[in-house]
This record gives C-alpha cells, sequence and structure tokens, in this order.
C-alpha cells in the first residue's frame, strides 16, 4: 500500500520485506549485473570523462539560470504552435491536465513512459474523474496491470522474472501462459496497437525541452513513444523545469551519455524531436500540442546547497551500481524516484521530516558518484543530508546512543579492548535476538589487529 501524503516512509519495515523475497533478490541481481556489464563496453574507447566533464558543466549552467530558460522555450515553443503552461505544484498540474482532456472530450489516454506524472500520481487523479489511461511502454503497461509503481526509472518492471509476467499475462489477458520475452511483447503489442489507433489523446513525459527551438525530446527503445506521439488528436507532454537544453547543438552530448549511462547502448532506438503542434498538410502528429512545465519545489532547490542533483538526466545508471538498490530493488523506497539520486531528491521534495529514513538507503560507498554520466556529487550530497538528519535529530535514538557509545570508547585503548572482547562473547545472544540484522554481519575476529600487531 502506498504511503499518504505528508506520512513517513518506513524503509526499514520495507528493506526487510525485501531482503526476504529471494525472487526479487535474484531478479535484481541478474538485472544490475547485466546493466553494469553492458555500460562498461559501452565505454571503452570513448573520451567518456571529457563527456562527462562537459555534460556537468552544461548542467550546471542551465541550474544556475532555470527561469531564462525556462521563459526563452515558452516563447519559441509558443511561435511554433504549442501551448505551454507553467505550473507550481503536483496539484496545480493534475487539475490542469484533467481539464484540458475534460474540455476536449478526451475519454480514453495513452501514455508514454513519464517520471513525472508518476511523481504527481497523474493516472490516479484522471481515473477518479472518470477517464481511462493505459500505459504503451511494456514495463509500464506490466506494472499497470499488476497494480503495482516502477521500481526503475528506466526499467519499471525490472523486479519481475519473466515467469511472473508470463503469469500475469495468463491471469489478467486471458492468454495462454508463456515466458517467452517474443511472445510476451507480441501479446501486448496486439492489445496496445488497438489503443494507439481509437486513443483520443496522449500523454508523454520528456528527457530534455530545448530553449532555443521550443522542442521536447524524446529517447525511447520502443516504438510505442512514436505512435503515442503522433496519432492521438491532442498530445500533452508533461516535464519538470530543469531539463532544459540551451540549445539544439547541445543534444549530441546528450545523445552520447544518456543511451551508454542508462541501458548501454550507443545510441537509443528512437529518438524524437518534436517542435509544435501538426503542420498544415501534415500526416501526423497532434493537432494540439500542450506542454506542462512542473516546478514541484525545484525552484527552491536550485537556490539551496543541494541544487547540484538537479543535474540529473534520470538515467538510472547509479541505481544498476548501487550496492542498497541491488539488493532491495525499488518499491523498498516508497517513493517515485529510488536508488541514490532517489534518495536526494526524494529527501528534498517531500521534505526530510517524512523521508530521513530513506538515508539509511546507502552504504555512502560512493560507487554511484562515479557511475553519474554529468557528474552530480551525490556521495556529497547524501552525507550532507545525513549530517542535517543528526542535526535536526532526526536519527534514532538507538543510533545515537551507540555512536555516543563509540566514541567514548574510540578515545580510550582499555575501553576499546573490552567492547572487542565483550563482542565476541556476547554475539551469540546478539543474533538471537536480532537475527535478521546480526547474522548478516561478519562476526568479530578472534584474533584483533591489535592483537596481530602486537
Amino acid at each position: 500500500m502506498k504511503r499518504g501524503a505528508g506520512q513517513l516512509i518506513n524503509f526499514r519495515d520495507n528493506a526487510r520485506r525485501a531482503i526476504e523475497n529471494p525472487t526479487l533478490r535474484r531478479a535484481m541481481r541478474h538485472a544490475t549485473e547485466s546493466f553494469r556489464q553492458k555500460r562498461s563496453d559501452a565505454i571503452v574507447g570513448i573520451p567518456f570523462e571529457e563527456w562527462r566533464e562537459q555534460a556537468s558543466e552544461l548542467r550546471r549552467t542551465v541550474i544556475g539560470d532555470i527561469k531564462g530558460y525556462v521563459d526563452e522555450f515558452a516563447v519559441n515553443a509558443t511561435k511554433r504552435g504549442a501551448i505551454v503552461h507553467r505550473v507550481k505544484t503536483a496539484g496545480d498540474a493534475r487539475d490542469l491536465i484533467g481539464a484540458i482532456l475534460k474540455d476536449n472530450g478526451a475519454k480514453n489516454i495513452v501514455k508514454s513512459k513519464s517520471m513525472v506524472t508518476e511523481e504527481i500520481h497523474l493516472n490516479k487523479h484522471l481515473e477518479n474523474l472518470g477517464l481511462r489511461v493505459i500505459e504503451t511502454d511494456l514495463g509500464e503497461y506490466i506494472i499497470q496491470i499488476a497494480g503495482e509503481t516502477p521500481s526503475h526509472i528506466i526499467v519499471p518492471a525490472i523486479h519481475k522474472s519473466r515467469e511472473q509476467i508470463g503469469r500475469l499475462f495468463c491471469e489478467k489477458l486471458s492468454c495462454d501462459f508463456s515466458d517467452d520475452p517474443t511472445v510476451l511483447t507480441n501479446t501486448a503489442r496486439k492489445i496496445l496497437r488497438q489503443e494507439f489507433l481509437t486513443a483520443d489523446a496522449a500523454i508523454s513525459g520528456a528527457n530534455c525541452y530545448i530553449a532555443d527551438t521550443g522542442s521536447i525530446v524524446l529517447f525511447t527503445n520502443e516504438g510505442n513513444g512514436r505512435m503515442v506521439t503522433t496519432l492521438p488528436p491532442l498530445h500533452i507532454v508533461v516535464t519538470s523545469i530543469e531539463k532544459a537544453l540551451p540549445s539544439i547543438e547541445n543534444l549530441p552530448l546528450l545523445m552520447r551519455l544518456l543511451p551508454r549511462s542508462a541501458t548501454g547502448q550507443t545510441l537509443t532506438s528512437y529518438l524524437s524531436i518534436i517542435t509544435g503542434a501538426r503542420m498544415p498538410g501534415a500526416a501526423t502528429g497532434a493537432k494540439q500540442l500542450h506542454i506542462v512545465l512542473l516546478d514541484n519545489g525545484r525552484s527552491e532547490i536550485a537556490k539551496g546547497p543541494y541544487r547540484e542533483i538537479l543535474k540529473c538526466i534520470k538515467c538510472g545508471a547509479c541505481m544498476n551500481v548501487c550496492p542498497v538498490y541491488g539488493m532491495i530493488g525499488g518499491h523498498a523506497y516508497d517513493s517515485t524516484y529510488p536508488g541514490p539520486m532517489g534518495v536526494i531528491l526524494s529527501t528534498l521534495l517531500n521534505g526530510i521530516e517524512n523521508a530521513h529514513p530513506l538515508l539509511d538507503a546507502t552504504t555512502l560507498c560512493g560507487a554511484c558518484t562515479e557511475a553519474c554520466p554529468v557528474k552530480v556529487p551525490l556521495l556529497k550530497l547524501l552525507y550532507e543530508l545525513r549530517e542535517m538528519r543528526v542535526d535536526k535529530g532526526y536519527n534514532q535514538t538507538v543510533e545515537s546512543l551507540g555512536m555516543a557509545g563509540f566514541g567514548i570508547a574510540a578515545k580510550h585503548a582499555h575501553i576499546f579492548q573490552a567492547g572487542q572482547t565483550s563482542a565476541r562473547a556476547l554475539w551469540s545472544l546478539a543474533g538471537y535476538l536480532s537475527p535478521l540484522t546480526v547474522n548478516r554481519l561478519p562476526k568479530p575476529t578472534n584474533r584483533t589487529f591489535r592483537r596481530r600487531f602486537s
């Protein structure tokens, strides 16, 4: 069950349940290992570090003047026939999109994958208005019919095995069981093709928007993105304000970095650049194009000490290398954005008072920082947010007492040595009292470093 707005995220209990799910752990291990290897192969022999530095500078420039780029984009997109809306909050965005659809008499809506619409819980709102919303990205379609939320920002159904998907399709779509990916894909394609042809409206996200041309850009690996953005007469794009590129000349840099970091591809399968509504005489394209630019707290983040999280291009690379995410998957975070970037962004968007348990979801190993294609200082931001949690008194009492005790022991050699001896003697008892926590930790050594050294 998803938590309500303003409720505390219960990360530790969520993580405990995930760790106890062997099917989930197998699926996560297979998927993350595969992505890591593909990414490693994709960056061999290219000036990847040079590109990272260029992208980092570009994103830093955008964050420094988000309002200016939004203004420029709005002018240029409007000139080309789009209708640009700027909205402050998630509620404003939901209300606006619902009103646009109602005003146009839209009943059946097809969607291309969009994490921003997940962030604002758009589907539930539209369904409450009596509208029918169908996700058309295969991964999103799978979790929609399963009644779940995405567990990865690039691969929403990463937590499911093909056997689980086969059983789900058999139950929900009344088809014969198969765990063959080709058969499953063809089953979904047959159903979704009719949805594309009969849809009244479409909703998509955008990987970026280009200020000097008024264009929005979509990176996709399935043909659904093209179908969604060209067939229905009404197209609503929902994206967040920090995703600007100053010029279309900046796009090739993103084209090199995003697919390699996300899925290990040298190029994405489909790159769509949409500029304005359908031109006179054109056969495809939306007759009405609405672009919703969502703030939802990002303007405030851009003014503060954690602004560099807004450099993130939502590639998912940090998740694929994170040992915590790789163990528990995305649902344990109980947030739209999981993984290292998600811990930071969710804490900032939802408030540390609601999201501070997520700050347990890191080993501070720094692998995420090394993997990030735009050099977001994830380790630094995680560390600083954990310091904030302590300063505001949100850390657990047991943890505070334990760290205070360790601080005293570390200052006095005889107390530290007594603690080592006690730990060896009491380890079995501790394992009995808290088996899930203690039994997963290495046992204290019989020969300490001090004894070896002496």
